[in-house]
């Protein structure tokens, strides 16, 4: 027999992924079974290590993947077959999230536990919404509601009197659908009609939405937006503060779907800005990034590299993150590079190489391989040495150039851009179904990886526009009969974020 294993069970917040413990995140990375809820950013299970069994629970209105009780049995059996069980719940286990009742599950078969408080809805979507749960001058106290109880049934678990006559803020969760029941109910038990009221859908992510009214009107005007949930609903004279402390939904890209097609790993330098600027972004990526280990003949040219080469020409972050990777598996000194020099093909490659505390003697102003080989002499050409450490996909025009202007140059595939084929965190499907406005590309092979995908698009969905960080990446769009409806003036990834923001 196994020794059982621990469950954790892990708020995961309210959907942005700032607002993550680090003690959640820390247990996500350990994990041997992830079981998550509807709830949950699926963002997380990128932090998931490799081999974790991921395992979808999620319940929403009309649509159970498993009971209550079947998901407890499933904790059970993880647990006594000694894993590492991450159980992550939106918002906090314990606020409306039956943790309670999983916990005493666990106790009850003897095996071990542990509960990660989380931020709770309850109180960061009314704050994204600029909404302060309690403020001095109109409420000094909150009550959290659950929304799932009938309102006119009778023994009622909840007091509607002293819920109506409660002058802190009331805030209800899971309550859209009985909405006009709720709003009723207060006012039939003497709550003012005038009451303002808000709701807020999907709070703290970029598909925030949120509407406002009173007691007397909200539940019209929800049905006339079609607003559904998953929401949260406040009532109280708090919801005034929202004009004038509505910070979220004034940023400049909110509103904005943007979909990033870099790889999971390079994601997030442009997912993290555009997020910053309150843009709803969906990773997709279209390639993914395949080592290739090195052989015998390679690591013995690594051994002997200061005396084989006077370049070496990095043309990407990759690059640079592999050779040294493989570099340093042979030598353990930075000083085994000699007298090489180091040129680089713009900022982020210049980046890498400057957190390994190496400079390159050449960048181009321009941040293209046409620009980079610009850069160099006859002079500096002639009879000099050359490695290029790339991938299999490699603009061939930098080595060509350096040939023919005499250089001897040697190219090192160090990795296989391919296509991405998993989607385990469903952007492909909410793409499909929602559409986006602006879809990003950073390289023709995201761009040629996207074209080989062929989504389509559902009726009601956003028409996307499409944005290119330069002119190889926008040749590649203009070859598969794509727009190119803005290209960066600088070829980076902040010049990219400027032109869509001088875009929108």
């Amino acid at each position: 027999m196994s020794k059982p294993g621990k469950t954790y069970l892990v708020g995961a917040g309210p959907g942005d992924l700032g607002l993550v413990t680090l003690r959640a995140r820390e247990l996500v990375e350990r994990a041997d079974v992830l079981i998550y809820d509807y709830l949950c950013n699926p963002e997380l299970l990128r932090w998931a290590r490799p081999g974790a069994e991921k395992i979808y629970v999620g319940k929403s209105a009309g649509n159970h993947t498993l009971s209550q009780d079947e998901i407890n049995a499933l904790l059970v059996k993880q647990a006594r077959a000694g894993k590492i069980v991450v159980r992550l719940k939106g918002g906090d286990p314990y606020v409306f999230g039956r943790g309670g009742e999983e916990a005493e599950v666990l106790l009850e078969a003897g095996l071990e536990f542990e509960e990660v408080p989380g931020i709770t809805s309850a109180i960061a979507a009314p704050a994204y919404a600029g909404i302060p749960v309690t403020h001095r001058e109109c409420a000094s106290s909150f009550t959290v509601v659950t929304g799932h109880e009938d309102p006119s049934k009778e023994n009622s678990a909840l007091d509607w009197k002293a819920l109506a006559s409660d002058r802190g803020t009331r805030i209800f969760l899971m309550g859209v659908e009985r909405l006009p029941q709720i709003t009723s109910r207060l006012m039939s038990e003497g709550a003012d009609p005038a009451t303002p009221v808000a709701l807020v859908r999907w709070g703290t992510t970029g598909r925030q939405e949120s509407v406002e009214g009173t007691l007397a009107t909200i539940a019209d005007i929800v049905r006339q937006r079609g607003f559904k949930a998953p929401a949260v609903t406040i009532v109280g004279n708090v919801v005034k503060l929202r004009r004038e402390l509505n910070w979220f939904e004034h940023r400049p890209l909110f509103d904005k779907r943007i979909v990033v097609t870099r790889t999971r790993s390079q994601a997030s330098a442009l997912s993290g800005q555009l997020r910053e600027l309150g843009a709803d972004v969906l990773e997709i990526p279209t390639i993914r990034i395949v080592p290739v280990a090195a052989d015998d003949l390679r690591r013995e040219q690594l051994r002997l590299l200061s005396g084989l080469y006077d370049w070496i020409v990095f043309t990407s972050p990759n690059a640079v993150d592999i050779f040294f990777e493989q570099f340093f598996a042979v030598h353990k000194d930075i000083r085994a590079l000699g007298t090489i020099q180091i040129a680089a093909v713009g900022p982020a490659t210049t980046a890498r190489l400057r957190a390994l505390h190496i400079e390159s003697q050449k960048q181009p102003r321009e941040f293209t391989t046409e620009a980079l080989a610009a850069e160099f002499s006859d002079g500096e050409i002639m009879g000099r040495r050359f490695l290029l450490p790339r991938s299999n996909l490699a603009n061939p025009v930098l080595s060509a150039s350096l040939r023919e202007h005499g250089g001897q140059v040697t190219e090192w595939v160090l990795y296989e851009t391919v296509a991405e084929t998993a989607d385990e965190t469903g952007t492909r499907e909410r793409y499909q179904l929602e559409g986006a406005d602006w879809i990003t590309f950073t390289s023709s092979s995201t761009v040629e990886n996207w074209h080989a995908l062929k989504l389509s698009l559902q009726p009601g969905a956003r028409i996307p526009k499409y944005a290119s960080i330069g002119p190889v990446t926008s040749a590649a769009l203009r070859k598969l009969g794509y727009s190119v409806d803005i290209e960066a003036e600088s070829y980076t990834i902040s010049g990219l974020v400027c032109r869509l923001l001088n875009g929108v």
